[in-house]
């Protein structure tokens, strides 16, 4: 099963990439590997209430279950015990993937206040990207009387690129809104 985003990648997106880096064999041409959704939760260790809101939230906007991440160490100055939950986080691979990516771009950016695009300083220099959303009512899956505190997330879109250059344009192709 695929998606129209994918649909979209293998149709054009692979055409523009090897006319504008000349890449000579199709194999050169960058493309996504996963996307990962990270929420850190430090009042997790006292609030169970917040844990499992934060489940269901992710799980809802995903359609895939969350694993919670546990604390390595303990930190006495956060009141943070060792192997304590402080986070959960969702990987998202193949076609699960594309239809994220495709809600996030077409449904829940152009949701944001005032949206102008999104920073391209999130490239990490490697050919992946990084963002953080500041509330998780811009997806449409998200009911706001059923919200219990507004909570941000950070997305990780990680890609076969070499260059910050070339996935920005794989991204852009893609139809990823970025400032100008």
């Amino acid at each position: 099963m695929s998606t129209v985003l994918y649909d979209k990648y293998k149709d054009q997106v692979t055409n523009l990439m090897m006319e504008r880096f000349g890449y000579v064999n199709s194999h050169e041409i960058p493309k996504l590997i996963k996307i990962t959704i990270n929420r850190g939760l430090g009042e997790a260790s006292q609030n169970t209430k917040a844990l499992e809101a934060s489940i269901n939230e992710l799980s809802f906007i995903t359609g895939q279950k969350p694993i919670v991440t546990n604390s390595k160490k303990a930190i006495a100055g956060f009141k943070i015990r060792e192997k304590v939950p402080v986070g959960v986080m969702v990987t998202l691979r193949k076609t699960k993937m594309y239809a994220f990516l495709e809600k996030l771009i077409n449904l829940s950016l152009p949701r944001i206040r005032d949206f102008r695009g999104i920073s391209t300083a999130g490239f990490d220099g490697r050919g992946n990207f990084n963002m953080g959303l500041k509330e998780q009512l811009i997806f449409p899956e998200i009911e706001y009387d059923k919200v219990d505190q507004i909570r941000g997330l950070n997305i990780s879109i990680v890609t076969t690129a070499q260059t910050d250059e070339e996935s920005l344009m794989l991204l852009k192709y893609l139809g990823m809104p970025f400032e100008k």
